[in-house]
Protein backbone atom coordinates (compact mmCIF):
# COMPACT_ATOMS: atom_id res chain seq x y z
CA UNK A 1 0.00 0.00 0.00
CA UNK A 2 1.06 3.49 -0.90
CA UNK A 3 2.24 6.28 1.38
CA UNK A 4 -0.86 8.45 -0.27
CA UNK A 5 -3.16 5.63 -0.02
CA UNK A 6 -2.58 5.74 3.73
CA UNK A 7 -3.42 9.53 3.91
CA UNK A 8 -6.68 8.76 2.56
CA UNK A 9 -7.74 6.20 4.74
CA UNK A 10 -6.55 8.10 7.99
CA UNK A 11 -8.45 11.49 6.79
CA UNK A 12 -11.36 9.10 6.09
CA UNK A 13 -11.37 7.54 9.19
CA UNK A 14 -10.49 10.67 11.20
CA UNK A 15 -13.90 12.62 8.85
CA UNK A 16 -16.06 9.31 10.35
CA UNK A 17 -14.98 9.51 13.86
CA UNK A 18 -15.74 13.78 13.90
CA UNK A 19 -19.24 12.56 12.43
CA UNK A 20 -19.36 10.45 15.08
CA UNK A 21 -18.48 12.25 17.63
CA UNK A 22 -20.34 15.34 16.90
CA UNK A 23 -23.61 13.03 15.89
CA UNK A 24 -23.41 11.52 19.62
CA UNK A 25 -25.67 13.42 22.21
CA UNK A 26 -25.70 11.10 25.30
CA UNK A 27 -23.18 13.20 27.20
CA UNK A 28 -25.94 16.16 26.79
CA UNK A 29 -29.19 13.94 28.18
CA UNK A 30 -26.60 13.68 31.44
CA UNK A 31 -26.38 17.11 31.84
CA UNK A 32 -30.22 17.56 31.10
CA UNK A 33 -30.97 15.41 34.03
CA UNK A 34 -28.45 17.08 36.45
CA UNK A 35 -29.57 20.33 35.50
CA UNK A 36 -33.35 19.03 36.93
CA UNK A 37 -31.64 17.35 39.56
CA UNK A 38 -29.69 20.79 40.41
CA UNK A 39 -33.57 23.08 39.82
CA UNK A 40 -34.86 20.58 42.56
CA UNK A 41 -32.78 20.68 44.56
CA UNK A 42 -32.69 24.28 44.90
CA UNK A 43 -36.35 24.40 45.44
CA UNK A 44 -36.46 21.95 48.31
CA UNK A 45 -33.59 24.12 49.83
CA UNK A 46 -35.75 27.44 49.22
CA UNK A 47 -38.71 25.72 50.99
CA UNK A 48 -37.05 24.25 53.85
CA UNK A 49 -35.75 27.50 54.62
CA UNK A 50 -38.95 29.41 54.15
CA UNK A 51 -40.66 26.75 56.35
CA UNK A 52 -37.73 26.53 58.89
CA UNK A 53 -38.47 30.65 59.62
CA UNK A 54 -41.94 29.56 60.29
CA UNK A 55 -41.28 26.76 62.13
CA UNK A 56 -39.31 28.74 65.03
CA UNK A 57 -41.56 31.10 65.27
CA UNK A 58 -44.26 28.32 65.89
CA UNK A 59 -42.06 26.86 68.43
CA UNK A 60 -41.18 30.39 69.94
CA UNK A 61 -45.00 30.97 70.65
CA UNK A 62 -45.12 27.82 71.83
CA UNK A 63 -43.02 27.81 74.52
CA UNK A 64 -44.12 31.47 75.35
CA UNK A 65 -47.29 29.91 76.04
CA UNK A 66 -45.95 27.12 78.61
CA UNK A 67 -44.44 29.41 80.80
Amino acid sequence: MSAGADATNTEVTLKHLIKRFLADDTGATAIEYGLIAAGISLAIIVAVNGLGTNLSGVFTSVNSSLK
